[in-house]
């Protein structure tokens, strides 16, 4: 791989030095695969948001939180209730879990998996990085004049980190082996990089990965103490962006090796910047790593990816980061550009949501534009594009990046690379 100038780069660590790069990953099918999010409740709903360029932000009404900033709702989650044999797991990020799991006829696909390959032999790795959060700030709210959480909200499992795995495990009656990712915004990225890990070496037949993150005081409050949030729909990559759009979003995906029809998970790429806790490498080290290092499992160069769906999320720095290290590498031609002006920044769920994205544009011959943006920061090349293109796109890359410099970057495809 070369940079623009012709010279070839170091991947990451010292000056100079080059990492050795992974080889070529078996491909695996993803035979089914479905998002929720401020956009609507399936596929369709994405496609057609993407077409209409319609954002799903909308100023803020997030009950408790008066913050003057534009979300990215789901509509009717509060209606939403569990069935009783998961009221355990009664919360809204559930709530919002078992939404996704319906849409697009996602939960009738994984229990056919379940019929073929068996409770036993069926993964789940979901990325979260509040879980349900939400139901314990209000467990604190509500404590009973001896110190105690209320009643209602003595359910352990809730107020754990591992809330939504164990729930979707138990919701869709699997057995196998169930991890939770919680590493930010790369969360629900890199369940893909596990999920193939434990397909090659055979500790599974198949997984169920995804993620899922829902608003809640903490995410609201605490962005805005940074001071990352804007006061207007966020605007990725513009000169003037003034900080990110909080969203809520949930998503799956079904992964097989024997599956006969789906696109195709190509690569995959994970670093660590371990730089600062919330701004990345200033010469993005670790993000150029997981690109290079996706290229590779996938066997593509950069000329040959049609797409890229850049994390994007319209603060000050990461924005730049990202479109030089996206100048450098890619050709003219490649499109990129960021969607979080569709969806706003769903957190865990960024990963998985934007993959779902990125494989939509494969399935629909269409590279979305950069929502909301008018001018781009002078950083950016000219493959970070403003309006949506009809595309041909074979091979396509998602790009999430993390707080605490977690990275990780997925390369899909309509077919397998010669």
């Amino acid at each position: 791989m070369t940079a623009r100038n012709g010279a070839s780069p170091p991947a990451s660590g010292a000056p100079g030095r080059r990492l050795p790069r992974p080889g070529r990953i078996t491909p695996v099918r993803i035979s089914s695969f479905t998002a929720v999010s401020a956009l609507g409740r399936g596929r369709d709903a994405h496609v057609d948001a993407l077409r209409e360029r319609r954002s799903g932000l909308r100023p803020n009404d997030f009950t408790g939180t008066p913050l003057g900033t534009w979300i990215g709702r789901v509509d009717g989650l509060e209606e939403q209730v569990l069935p009783g044999r998961l009221a355990e797991w009664e919360c809204r990020n559930n709530r919002l879990a078992w939404l996704t799991l319906q849409a697009d006829s996602f939960i009738e696909a994984a229990l056919q998996a379940r019929d073929r390959h068996g409770p036993g032999r069926i993964a789940v790795i979901v990325g979260t990085s509040t879980s349900s959060i939400g139901a314990s700030e209000e467990a604190y709210r509500r404590l009973t004049p001896e110190g105690l959480y209320p009643e209602d909200l003595r359910r352990p499992i809730v107020h754990t980190p591992h809330s939504l795995g164990d729930f979707v495990q138990h919701a869709l009656g699997l057995a196998g082996i169930c991890v939770t990712v919680a590493t930010a915004c790369s969360s629900s990225a890199k369940v893909f990089a596990q999920a193939e890990r434990l397909l090659r070496t055979g500790l599974a037949d198949a997984a169920i990965v995804g993620g899922v993150d829902t608003l809640c005081g903490s995410v609201l409050f605490g962005f805005n103490s940074l001071e990352l949030v804007s006061a207007e729909p966020c605007r990725p990559f513009d000169v003037e962006r003034k900080g990110i759009s909080l969203g809520e979003a949930g998503g799956f995906a079904l992964l097989e090796r024997e599956a006969l029809a789906g696109p195709w998970l190509l690569g995959y790429g994970e670093s660590s910047d371990a730089h600062h806790m919330s701004s990345p490498h200033p010469e993005g080290l670790g993000a150029r790593l997981a690109l290079e290092d996706a290229l590779a499992r996938a066997g593509l160069e950069p000329a040959r990816v049609d797409y890229v769906n850049l994390h994007g999320t319209a603060s000050a720095r990461n924005d730049e980061v990202e479109a030089r290290l996206l100048a450098d590498l890619f050709p003219a031609r490649t499109r990129a550009s960021s969607t979080k002006g569709w969806t706003g920044h769903t957190l865990g769920a960024a990963g998985i949501v934007e993959a779902v994205l990125t494989l939509l544009a494969l399935r629909e011959g269409l590279a979305p534009g950069t929502l909301n943006s008018r001018r781009l920061d002078e950083a950016c090349g000219p493959q970070i594009r403003l309006e949506n293109e009809p595309a041909a796109i074979r091979y396509a890359l998602s790009q999430s990046f993390g707080f605490g410099g977690s990275n990780c970057v997925l390369a899909f495809g309509g077919e397998l690379p010669a």
